[in-house]
């Protein structure tokens, strides 16, 4: 089938493609009378990886079988009102015999103000940049590990790029090691289509620190914070509707890695053997250094202390306050050492940013 519509037979790597496809941002499954059997968002399909299914899962068992669908028929106000009072940004229509039509998107209803039901984004997306680089040098003697080039542009200027096409244009970079050589390139950011304000570590302030060097945002909307040695094309608008459907204070992107263990492991108590599993692989979620942050969570910050995220996600953790976890599963890689530079520049021959 085309667009977001998905038969049964489909898989959750179908479902992706399908919901990228429009911008309806909903996968549609149907049976083959065009009744519909369920529905998948992207957030459907990444608490479903949580649950420790791969994408190779069939769509029928992460879809949402009960899913919310309204009458081609309904007036643009009541479909405002089941789109506002579920919390959802799309749904689909059925005709008189209940078969599929096609899916609405809250911004298909013209007659009402737009400013209410406006595609949402994060206010402002900060970029830790201010690290040494020490596992890649020499390369980094003389230039800051944000700026090493892949395959003819910067790594930063391919996050920053990135970002504008998600929306994003208020861009703050955390500097400190030879920020010089990043504020000569980029500037006020107006040549790459955002606005670039600058934040200087005049000392070293750890993962989280630097954000306490921001203007207050009370009110706003959440922040993107990223670690500039980053490169992935996961959706930056799918973690800001996780994170706000959720209602974290924190969420924290995590890649699944996967450890093959060579040796048969044993597993016992005190000397007695209750288990002999042969070479097992073990599976993690691990930190992506992507994060969403709610604007109350700068707040606790210590001003001018080094302070790392996990810091801040156990303070959050202790005060009972929510942190999520939002599994990646597009590209996504750190650059590290040499041998992850040259790994990356190996997979991103062609891809434009």
């Amino acid at each position: 089938m085309s667009g977001n519509i998905l038969l049964a037979t489909a898989t959750l790597i179908d479902a992706i493609s399908a919901i990228e496809a429009t911008n309806k941002r909903l996968a549609v499954v149907l049976s083959g009378s065009r009744h519909i059997l369920g529905t998948l968002t992207d957030g459907d399909i990444r608490r479903y990886i949580l649950q420790g299914h791969t994408l190779e899962t069939s769509v029928t068992e992460a879809m949402n079988k009960s899913p919310i669908i309204a009458s081609v028929n309904t007036s643009d106000s009541a479909l405002h009102e089941m789109l506002s009072s579920h919390n959802i940004r799309s749904l689909p229509l059925v005709d008189g015999e209940n078969k599929y039509v096609r899916t609405l998107n809250e911004m298909e209803l013209g007659s009402l103000d737009k400013a209410t039901i406006n595609e949402k984004t994060f206010f402002a997306a900060v970029i830790m940049a201010g690290g040494e680089g020490t596992r890649l040098m020499p390369l980094t003697e003389n230039m800051p590990k944000p700026m090493v080039d892949i395959n003819g542009l910067p790594l930063l200027e391919r996050q920053i790029r990135r970002l504008c096409n998600m929306g994003i244009t208020l861009i703050y970079i955390s500097v400190n090691y030879l920020s010089e050589v990043i504020e000569d390139y980029f500037g006020d950011g107006s040549r790459f289509g955002v606005e670039i304000q600058y934040l200087h570590e005049d000392k070293k302030l750890g993962t989280a620190g630097a954000l306490s060097l921001l203007p207050s945002f009370d009110g706003l909307m959440p922040v993107l914070v990223m670690n500039g040695d980053v490169l992935t094309n996961s959706d930056f608008v799918n973690l800001y509707h996780f994170h706000q459907d959720h209602n974290s204070m924190v969420t924290v992107s995590a890649i699944n890695y996967h450890i093959d263990i060579p040796y048969g492991v044993i597993d016992y108590d005190g000397t007695e053997v209750k288990a002999l599993r042969e070479k097992p692989s073990e599976k993690f979620f691990c930190n992506a250094g992507i994060y969403a942050l709610s604007n109350e969570v700068l707040n606790k910050i210590p001003k001018n202390t080094f302070w790392n995220m996990t810091d801040l996600v156990e303070q959050c953790l202790r005060n009972k306050e929510k942190v999520t976890v939002f599994p990646v599963h597009e590209y996504w890689s750190d650059i590290g050492t040499p041998a992850d530079l040259e790994r990356v520049r190996d997979e991103c021959i062609g891809v434009k940013y």
